[in-house]
């Protein structure tokens, strides 16, 4: 979908996933600390992308228990020689078990649940730290 002129703005969605008072985390092949999420493909919903790629990304199994917020960001695309905007839509999701299977071919490198206080000192950017804060809160 295309917004302004040279910007392709893309719609994701992703999950917050907590087991207890552990939260769901990856890292990247950047090496930053992320939540899971991928871009929503035409005629798919955000709820079933967010749970297909907190499966896919990490081999989770969980259900959405409420909105979590919206997020965004802009990069510029090396491949397609333009500047992005991610916006997503993130979900405050619930597991029953903390087994998790990172998906190394997605570029993951590690990951797992890890105690609140600890997973915010991890995670790369403030607004996601914002994001598990607010979700846990409003898990409570």
């Amino acid at each position: 979908m295309k917004g302004v002129v040279g910007l392709l703005i893309r719609n994701c969605a992703g999950g917050v996933v907590f087991c207890g008072d552990t939260v769901l985390l990856l890292k990247n092949e950047k090496s930053e600390w992320v939540l899971p999420k991928g871009v929503i493909r035409p005629g798919a919903f955000a709820q079933d992308t967010a749970i297909a790629r907190v499966g896919h990304e990490a081999g989770v199994q969980a259900e959405i228990i409420d909105t979590a917020g919206q997020t965004s960001y802009e990069f510029f695309s090396v491949s397609r020689q333009l500047p992005v905007c991610n916006r997503i839509t993130w979900y405050l999701m619930k597991s029953e078990t903390t087994d998790s299977t990172i998906n190394h071919e997605e570029g993951f490198s590690e990951g797992g649940f890890y105690p609140l206080d600890e997973a915010l000192e991890m995670i790369t950017y403030s607004q996601d730290r914002s994001l598990v804060s607010l979700a846990h809160r409003k898990l409570q």
